[in-house]
């Protein structure tokens, strides 16, 4: 089964002001992650508007993700249902479709109790071949994967990595004085990820990674090697745009993000809207301090 490590962007979804997938943006952007250093790409997580795009949309995603990757990196899919019969029935036309592994959200329209929430990953993971990556984020979903749960999933070989997402850092030794190397253990906070790597996390699913991947790789890489002098100073610079990942609002904001960095479009799709006044105003002041800091550092 699949180790892995590194940094995996959780990558938008391009769309035209219109509201179409534009698939030609989102390879484009896929290709520009993998020439920068990033170890692996996740489509069709939260940040890639998931839940707003029909299957049709989502298997011409994940082909043409899979199509500019190349093989060079490992290309995952988010996997965001409500029902367990359409989850199974989606994690293995999303193998059909070519992804190599699954992030697995919990149910999107029940909070599960402890036995629903085993129950759920056990019945997805009977599914498909793919490896799975639970997708622990307690905040914006109500159901936390404590190790307690994760206790009942040792024995499903399919589950080899948790996206760490409660907002308590403690949690990292937790699961690796629980578990040992069980499980690959990587940060899904962007505005965690030197303290998580402190504690020892492996990887990073990342949605400012999309904005500034060369940047975060090396962040990554220079906690890797332990030189935290260094590392202090990036994150310093990218913090305040770090912060952007953990609002209610992250698609909007990432995307405009890219718009300003890289040129890639900013469209959502309803209900999101495009942001106005001095909440736009606000995440182009952010951004563009980091901009120009990032090339006074160079």
């Amino acid at each position: 089964m699949a180790i892995w490590k590194g940094v995996f962007p959780a990558v938008t979804t391009k769309l035209t002001l219109d509201g179409k997938v534009d698939l030609k943006a989102t390879q484009a952007s896929i290709d520009r992650l993998i020439t920068n250093g990033v170890s692996g790409v996740i489509v069709l997580p939260m940040l890639g508007e998931n839940a707003s795009l029909s299957l049709q949309e989502r298997e011409a995603v994940i082909r043409a993700a899979v199509e500019v990757a190349a093989g060079r990196v490992p290309v995952l899919s988010g996997l965001a249902e409500i029902t367990l019969e359409s989850a199974k029935k989606h994690a293995a036309l999303y193998q059909s479709f070519g992804a190599q592994g699954l992030m697995v959200f919990p149910s999107l329209g029940y909070k599960t109790d402890d036995r629903e929430t085993v129950e759920w990953y056990k019945g997805i993971a009977s599914a498909s071949d793919l490896p799975i990556m639970i997708y622990n984020n307690p905040i914006a979903y109500g159901v936390d994967c404590t190790p307690a749960i994760l206790k009942e999933l040792v024995d499903t070989p399919q589950i080899v990595c948790i996206k760490e997402e409660t907002g308590d850092v403690r949690r990292v030794t937790d699961l690796y004085i629980a578990f040992g190397d069980r499980f690959s253990v990587f940060c899904g906070v962007d505005d965690l990820i030197v303290e998580s790597r402190a504690l020892g996390v492996t990887g990073w699913v990342s949605g400012m990674t999309n904005v500034w991947p060369a940047q975060c790789v090396e962040l990554f890489n220079l906690t890797g090697d332990e030189q935290y002098a260094q590392a202090r100073e990036l994150y310093q610079i990218l913090t305040p745009s770090f912060h952007l990942d953990v609002h209610v609002k992250l698609v909007q904001y990432i995307k405009l993000a890219e718009n300003l960095v890289y040129g890639a479009p900013e469209w959502t799709r309803a209900p999101r809207l495009a942001l106005v006044g001095e909440e736009r105003e606000y995440v182009i002041s952010t951004v563009r301090k980091a901009i120009d800091a990032l090339a006074a550092r160079q």
